[in-house]
């Protein structure tokens, strides 16, 4: 690939002042890369997904000026500091400090809240503090005592979570016809730690053959809620009755057990334990309840009593943020004064509330308004925190510095585009640079200077196929982006199919839907589009899903794990039912976007079930069968295959005293998670080690003699995903490409009539290349006899689909009700469609590369 670089135009060169200048870019895919990048503009780089764009301005450009940054700061104080790599690069000149605004999950603690990430709420607390209504003779209250997340602010009965939590009975034994030995106490662990709890009781006289129901009630709650923990001989495999007479006899016992009450063992698990997984499991015999002192406003009696506009600061905190901008209007002109007793009251009110409409109008103008300061950051999407993150930074007033940006535009409709664009305008306007990571088409023509890298993905990619204004990419043949952008690929096919049935759902009532009526055509691709916050999620994600969950016996319990469970908003009005169309459906597939794994040893390889093929096939090799290795030898979760050094891991932690803790490649196995004697073994040439090494197109070529294994590695490569290791830890994976791997599991099903397919967002993170792909696969699963149901915003999705349901036409109390539902040509020409305007120009689009493509026009429709 020639790295010569395309000429910058004339009013932005190089070699002028204002250019960061990058020598040797080798981070991860890029290859030895030179390139300038001017400042004070809004640039973007775009590039197929793992090209290398990131690695370019996340992995190179931000980490190197994180890492200058960070020698000014003491070593200790960079303990404090999440701390990136040093970036492989030669040479990085005229970089400006940087900040980043990445694609992240909320917090994983309900604690953290749109108040708490905007600063809105030291605001609000302050104004409380200040200028609130007392009660007589109550003393001022620092700001600190309106906080639930302080000592001197939480309610000393739920501790400032609002909610409180015990276990009853009826959780703990949910049937209560089983008999003890039957595991009537179904909080009680599963395995050899439920048994010893069941022998131990035998050993104190208690019937664990009897019907639970039919046991004394003091003997009942002594085993749920007993705090004594007596020590006594079990005797393992003994009936009561045989138990009985080796106490008598004193027989040597198996062992001494001790007994935990089911309300201790599950308080107590769910406090000290480190596993994830057993956290979750005893969390669902936990109940919460509101907080019967504070009534779930969290906060002590004190602060409640005082009273701003009316109300107290945990009803204002639940207002929308559209709502409580209006409330401040009045106090920022002066009109609300309080200038009759205390007028200095009048100039704080004045002042904090300037300052608080000033932050809010950031936050409205970028399609917000329909959310709460109390909104806690784990219900965030990725989408919405980067927008609050992005209108602190507007408010900031910073100047000269660098934004880097990982793709902004994610999850957002095109109109809250718009008004991102116009916060980014502002950013730069303020005399700041923007690196902005993005496929959305609309912000790459709004970039004053395009990096284009690839011109594919992985090995494939890491080259700069062009930099310079926007213009000048249409003569860049090997740009995928380019070809978007100047109309330069055919449309996907637009011969719309006719629904087979309809899945009819009637009152549902969910968070900001409204008692709605719903049709969703059986047997098509349906789009379920709105503005962000409309309530396309609330319908689908959570209403559908939980119904469709609900009658097929499937459990869709959600991944997270820990306090959020427990902590979680109860869900608004819930209610529904779903009158027509089940009998034609007979499963559901939920296709989202969390991680397929929790832990580096989870991969592709692994979660596809690939891995099992693989090792099988190395342990069929004359050299396993001769040292008797069989599949398991090759998997580096078992002690009998692995490095012992790093038990599987691949790298070791290095403990510094001042710095982060490093993670460095394993001494012993040089980071390939195998011992010396399993790397031995060899198939064609390659050992487990290197073919986990290997990307998926490289093991598609590899793997060409394997039938089974070569279509699962084709079906992978179908989804865009052929640049992947097979070994790639599951944490580097990126939330649109953990979805792209679970639907090519999916796609490797052979059966799929009669099932039915739910995708939130499945265009997150994807370049238009990569989109066209995924349409492709969608078609094919409903081609195969199922339904696709997909929220989404990308317009070419849902110019492609059959049917579209538009939700809103607000966000928040302002959407929540089916806008229009048809084709995409019906909802194109709606006039109270929010959708429709974007909707529209897509299908122009189309229709003008129909011409371009056949030579003659091709409708729509």
């Amino acid at each position: 690939m020639d790295q010569k670089l395309h000429k910058p135009s004339e009013r932005l060169q190089p070699s002028t002042p204002g250019f960061v200048r990058v020598r040797g870019a080798r981070e991860h895919n890029l290859k030895n890369l030179d390139v300038d990048i001017p400042r004070d503009a809004l640039v973007v780089f775009t590039g197929v997904s793992g090209s290398g764009k990131s690695s370019l301005a996340f992995g190179t450009l931000y980490a190197e000026a994180q890492r200058r940054y960070l020698e000014s700061v003491s070593p200790y104080a960079r303990r404090l500091f999440h701390q990136m790599a040093v970036p492989e690069v030669d040479e990085v000149e005229g970089l400006p400090p940087a900040v980043a605004l990445q694609q992240q999950r909320g917090s994983s603690t309900t604690r953290s809240s749109v108040g708490s990430v905007t600063t809105l709420s030291n605001l609000l607390r302050m104004l409380y503090s200040r200028a609130g209504d007392y009660p007589k003779s109550q003393p001022l209250l620092y700001a600190e005592s309106f906080s639930p997340n302080s000592a001197e602010g939480a309610c000393p009965k739920c501790h400032g979570l609002g909610r409180v939590y015990d276990v009853t009975e009826r959780s703990m034994v949910p049937d209560d016809t089983l008999t003890i030995r039957q595991r009537a106490v179904a909080a009680w662990p599963t395995a050899w730690h439920g048994q010893n709890l069941r022998d131990i009781l035998t050993t104190l006289g208690y019937d664990v053959d009897r019907p639970w129901r039919e046991l004394p009630k003091k003997d009942r709650d002594w085993i749920l809620f007993t705090d004594e923990q007596p020590t006594v001989p079990v005797y393992a495999g003994y009936d009561a009755k045989e138990v009985r007479r080796a106490l008598r006899r004193k027989e040597e016992p198996s062992y001494q057990g001790t007994f935990t009450g089911a309300r201790r063992y599950v308080m107590e698990t769910f406090a000290n334990t480190t596993s994830a997984m057993m956290k979750k499991r005893v969390s669902q015999f936990m109940l919460s309840a509101e907080c019967p002192l504070c009534h779930g406003k969290r906060l002590k009696a004190e602060a409640l009593s005082v009273k701003f506009a009316g109300m107290d600061i945990a009803e204002m905190a639940r207002l929308p943020l559209k709502q409580l901008a209006a409330l401040m209007r009045p106090y920022c002109e002066g009109r609300v004064g309080r200038r009759d007793a205390h007028p200095e009251k009048a100039i704080v009110v004045q002042r904090i509330a300037q300052d608080l409409s000033a932050r809010l109008g950031v936050l409205l103008d970028l399609g917000l308004g329909y959310l709460t300061l109390e909104r806690s950051t784990p219900t965030l999407s990725p989408g919405e925190l980067q927008r609050l993150r992005l209108a602190t930074q507007v408010r900031s007033n910073l100047f000269g510095v660098v934004y880097v940006l990982d793709e902004p535009s994610a999850g957002l409709h095109p109109s809250d585009t718009e008004a991102l664009l116009r916060a980014l305008d502002k950013l730069k306007a303020g005399g700041n640079s923007l690196f902005v990571v993005e496929h959305e088409l609309d912000v790459v023509r709004h970039a004053n200077w395009i990096v284009d890298v690839g011109p594919d993905a992985g090995r494939h990619g890491g080259n700069i196929l062009y930099s310079g204004p926007l213009d000048g990419l249409k003569s860049v043949e090997t740009s995928h982006t380019a070809r978007y952008l100047f109309g330069r690929v055919p449309p996907p096919r637009q011969n719309h199919r006719n629904p087979k049935g309809w899945l009819k759902l009637s009152g549902v009532e969910r968070n900001n839907l409204r008692g709605i009526d719903v049709a969703f055509p059986l047997g098509v691709l349906t789009s379920v589009t709105g503005v962000s916050g409309s309530g396309k999620s609330s319908l689908v994600s959570q209403f559908l899903v939980e119904a469709l969950s609900s009658h097929f016996g499937q459990s869709h319990a959600s991944d997270d794990v820990g306090e959020d469970i427990l902590q979680r908003a109860p869900v608004v009005a819930s209610g529904g039912k779903i009158t027509e169309g089940l009998d034609r459906l007979k499963r559901l597939v939920v296709v989202d976007q969390k991680p397929i794994g929790r832990t580096p040893r989870s991969n592709l390889a692994t979660y596809t079930g690939l891995f099992d093929e693989v090792r099988k096939l190395f342990a069929q090799t004359k050299d396993a069968r001769r040292h008797r290795f069989d599949a398991g030898r090759f998997s580096f979760n078992l002690p009998k295959g692995r490095c012992p050094n790093c038990q599987g891991e691949g790298f070791v932690c290095v403990e510094l005293l001042f710095l982060p803790s490093v993670y460095a490649p394993c001494p012993e196995c040089q980071g390939s998670r195998y011992n010396p004697d399993t790397l031995k073994i060899k198939l064609k040439g390659k050992s487990i080690a290197d073919v986990l090494a290997m990307t998926v197109d490289e093991a598609h070529a590899f793997f060409v003699g394997d039938v089974h294994i070569a279509r699962s590695l084709d079906v992978i490569r179908q989804v865009g995903l052929g640049y992947i290791r097979l070994g790639q830890p599951a944490t580097e994976l990126s939330g649109g490409e953990a979805q792209r791997v679970k639907l090519a599991t999916e796609l490797q099903r052979t059966q799929r009539t009669g099932s039915i397919y739910v995708l939130d967002e499945p265009t997150t993170g994807l370049h238009p290349s990569d989109v066209e792909k995924l349409i492709v696969q969608l078609n094919g699963l409903v081609d195969a006899g199922s339904t696709v149901i997909v929220v989404e915003h990308d317009m070419s999705v849902v110019a492609a689909s059959d049917w579209v349901i538009d939700i809103g036409p607000g966000a928040g109390d302002e959407g929540g009700q089916v806008v229009a539902a048809g084709q995409p040509l019906q909802i194109a020409q709606h006039q109270a469609s929010r959708t429709a305007p974007y909707l529209a120009r897509a299908l122009k689009d189309y229709r003008l590369r129909s011409r371009g493509a056949a030579g003659a026009t091709v409708s729509p429709q």
